[in-house]
């Protein structure tokens, strides 16, 4: 099942949400900022979903923290944000950190407490029905294969489970399709991605910047064939930050990866 993540067209939903029914994506990703702007109106937001035949797959809920005075307020931000994905129909919130300072890799206990953190958001999630999952990410605590299996081996799957960004999980040293097979008893889903590294023409050879599916460097084909191996039915959900190109729409970014899925994957939309 294949979805889009809204973060392409910077806030404005709405407009994402029609554009993408329109190219028959069947699901959203939607972040928090939408529920800022409907929390006291979800039922508003659910009808245009409806509307445009989308359903509402993962829900970005933000940053996880672990720093004891914070937990239980980001606890509760957490499980407001699930209360609203439950009344917009959907089951899946996706969780983040913003820890990694300085490019310093966590410890092994920070990764730990991380994964506590998580495991704990997770289970209050879970008493009304959502889902919380971990995105593993660049410049967070998670960046690397290595400190993805940490949080992993130490997540409880009844409480979290593994949201794979393949193009993070490249950047980070890793090889997407291998951590599909490896971690298929607690995948959830997918963000389906692609990172051009390093950037043409830059010198720095750690440069990179996300790019839409086959213009980069992620064995996309391979992630592909790796779902298909295990037989994954959850949802894949195409991410693309923000316009690679400025003289491109976020819908045409969306047609590149579209006709990416449909010629080199063989999708049917």
């Amino acid at each position: 099942r294949m979805g889009y993540s809204a973060i392409t067209w910077g806030g404005k939903d709405e407009l994402a949400i029609d554009e993408l029914s329109e190219l028959g994506y069947k699901g959203i990703q939607l972040r928090a900022n939408t529920y800022a702007k409907y929390k006291d109106n979800a039922a508003d937001l659910k009808q245009l979903l409806d509307a445009k035949g989308l359903s509402l797959v993962m829900f970005s809920s933000g940053n996880v923290e672990i720093d004891p005075a914070k937990k239980e307020a980001n606890a509760a931000m957490h499980l407001n944000h699930a209360r609203f994905v439950k009344a917009l129909g959907g089951t899946s919130i996706q969780l983040t950190n913003s820890l990694r300072k300085n490019n310093v890799p966590p410890t092994a206990d920070e990764l730990t407490r991380l994964a506590a953190a998580m495991n704990e958001i997770g289970a209050l999630t879970k008493e009304i029905g959502i889902q919380a999952t971990y995105h593993n990410h660049m410049n967070q605590y998670g960046e690397t294969p290595e400190e993805v299996d940490a949080l992993v081996k130490a997540m409880d799957p009844n409480y979290v489970r593994l949201l794979l960004d393949v193009a993070h999980y490249h950047q980070g040293g890793g090889k997407p399709a291998d951590a599909v097979i490896k971690y298929q008893k607690v995948l959830h889903s997918l963000h389906v991605k692609d990172v051009e590294s390093p950037i043409k023409g830059d010198s720095n050879s750690k440069s990179y910047k996300f790019v839409e599916l086959g213009q980069g460097n992620v064995d996309l084909v391979g992630v592909f064939a790796a779902l298909d191996k295990i037989k994954f039915t959850g949802w894949t959900i195409v991410e693309l930050d923000g316009v690679p190109d400025k003289a491109k729409t976020p819908k045409q970014c969306a047609q590149i990866s579209k006709d990416f899925l449909q010629a080199k994957i063989a999708y049917q939309f």
